[in-house]
């Protein structure tokens, strides 16, 4: 099999980012497969700023809800057999989280997992949210190995976070209720490919954009691929792109051979 480079990144905003570096990151790093999330924009433009990248086919999921939030994308140089949107759950379908690429030998599922929001306010329908998904991302596994790329909104473990005792059960992102959640979803078949690779490396994906947190290197690490266990095998390469800027986040890959 061809070797394949999947990126994810959450780019807060691809109208604000395409002001910056991102094109020149885009061809930097040169992925097969760029998962995005928190495009926040219509899916006309995110196609309008995509076709500054040559070579790929973009599919776009904005939020129904809200105009200018969430929303997701996958840029992608192979056309997949088939391109899916959302869970077909209509309480759930509403923000755009969700694009699901068909290839071959595996699906991609480009995700932004709901934020828990200010005072835990959302946690309970977070919580289901996730319920839902992994239901999904099971009933796709059993079709084929599915890749799961995106912000995923919690930090797994300690190691996962600059500030673990002062935001445990306090911060949306590290509470035991998405610990556990996590949990679940890696002991139902799926593996985060690299802290299998990286057990003991300090990384963080996630800089919240107060207090200089990026310079300080103060992050979260919320930003995951997580492959099907029988598939991880073929994750030759892992790797959190922290030298790019341009969003509070950074990419995320991996190299599938």
């Amino acid at each position: 099999m061809k070797k394949t480079k999947i990126i994810t990144w959450n780019v807060n905003g691809i109208r604000s980012i395409a002001k910056k570096d991102f094109f020149n990151d885009v061809k930097g790093i040169n992925p097969d497969i760029l998962c995005l999330q928190e495009t926040k924009a219509a899916e006309s433009e995110v196609e309008s700023v995509a076709r500054s990248i040559d070579g790929y086919h973009v599919f776009a999921n904005s939020s129904k809800a809200r105009k200018g939030y969430s929303g997701t994308a996958i840029l992608t140089r192979e056309q997949p057999t088939d391109v899916t949107y959302d869970m077909g759950i209509g309480a759930y379908d509403q923000e755009g989280r969700i694009v699901a690429a068909e290839y071959p030998h595996y699906f991609v599922v480009c995700v932004y997992v709901p934020n828990a929001g200010e005072g835990l306010s959302r946690l309970d329908y977070r919580t289901k949210w996730n319920e839902e998904f992994q239901k999904y991302l099971l009933w796709l596994d059993k079709r084929k190995p599915v890749v799961v790329c995106g912000d995923l909104n919690v930090a797994h473990q300690a190691i996962d976070i600059a500030r673990p005792k002062e935001n445990y059960n306090k911060s949306a992102g590290y509470t035991q209720q998405e610990i556990d959640g996590m949990n679940r979803l890696l002991a139902a078949g799926f593996r985060d490919v690299w802290r299998d690779q990286h057990p003991d490396e300090i990384k963080y994906s996630y800089w919240n954009y107060w207090m200089s947190a990026r310079e300080k290197n103060i992050g979260w690490r919320i930003d995951y691929v997580l492959v099907s266990d029988r598939y991880a095998k073929h994750v030759k390469e892992s790797e959190i792109y922290n030298d790019k800027f341009g969003s509070d986040h950074c990419p995320v890959g991996i190299v599938l051979e």
